[in-house]
């Protein structure tokens, strides 16, 4: 099997980027972005990006890559992605993947080849007539699940789901899971739990933080530059309080829906690992057993890939 690569998943306000940092000094680590939303500069407290006095000097990669007006793919991401994977591992150091963006990270460690997707150009220029809601609204009857990744904008993104609907019958996530023949990695899946009350506990707490720390100056920036029709202002965090400073919903009922998106995402979140990846879980309820939880992960991957950690 390919290199080494440590994959650390689970939903959102879980403690992935607290776990993350406590594995890569143990592992000589080097962290890859997985969130498809922290690739963008300037969008850093709606989406909990990680700043620099956190990663206690641990390299980060894939993050602020990109413009918020400019558009990113699975593909991109999995290109990128694996040019790090090699670059780090030749330079003796063990790359973690951290993220909870379930496709991208997918599209990485399995054998994905976006090139073998059917197409029909005939279908795809008739495609092309119709208008952008349109095509969204048929998107969304044959393939919910990709609608809610797809900006309604991004029209190549979705003629493409379109596309290999016509062809295949099956719908673009169904087309992608089929895809997953073997791991193209030696890979230690590693996902981070918790139970559910406490978990919607952390992000209402770690909303009502992102408030504080000036999230809304932070959207009121981006609205302000006229960003409004992109992949990245549709990201939780943002479109609501877009909605806000549209003056559709008050700044209550904004961060009330923030709250509840994010709740619903995280269980989004935990079905699609649960269901589409081998993962060994880890339970992060109890903040007393962190270390304990550090250990117990770090002694996993030993064991995986045959060397001891620096503990």
């Amino acid at each position: 099997m390919g290199e080494k690569v440590v994959v650390l998943i689970g939903p959102t306000a879980v403690g992935k980027t607290k776990m993350s940092i406590e594995l890569a000094k143990r592992l000589h680590g080097e962290i890859i972005n997985g969130d498809s939303m922290q690739v963008y500069k300037g969008l850093d407290i709606g989406t909990a990006k990680i700043r620099q006095e956190e990663m206690e000097g641990v390299p980060h990669h894939l993050l602020d890559i990109k413009e918020p007006h400019e558009s990113f793919s699975v593909a991109e991401f999995q290109t990128l992605a694996r040019s790090l994977i090699t670059d780090i591992t030749k330079r003796g150091k063990l790359p973690i993947i951290v993220g909870g963006t379930g496709l991208y990270i997918q599209s990485v460690i399995y054998d994905y080849q976006f090139s073998d997707a059917p197409s029909n150009e005939a279908y795809r220029q008739s495609l092309e007539q119709c208008s952008p809601l349109e095509l969204y609204e048929r998107l969304k009857q044959i393939d919910p699940l990709s609608a809610e990744r797809i900006h309604p904008n991004n029209v190549r993104r979705v003629i493409r789901a379109l596309e290999i609907y016509h062809c295949t019958g099956r719908t673009m996530t169904e087309w992608l899971k089929e895809q997953k023949r073997r791991l193209v990695y030696n890979a230690a899946l590693i996902g981070l739990t918790m139970e559910r009350e406490k978990l919607y506990e952390r992000i209402n707490e770690r909303v009502d933080q992102m408030i504080d720390r000036g999230l809304i100056e932070e959207v009121k920036r981006l609205y302000e530059q006229g960003l409004r029709d992109c992949q990245a202002i549709q990201a939780i965090g943002y479109k609501e309080l877009y909605a806000y400073l549209d003056g559709q919903i008050t700044l209550e009922e904004a961060i009330e829906q923030l709250k509840q998106n994010s709740r619903r995402y995280a269980k989004r979140q935990f079905t699609w690992f649960r269901n589409q990846m081998p993962v060994q879980w880890f339970d992060m309820t109890d903040d007393t057993m962190f270390e304990r939880r550090v250990n117990e992960i770090s002694h996993y991957i030993e064991g995986k890939f045959h060397f001891e950690a620096n503990i």
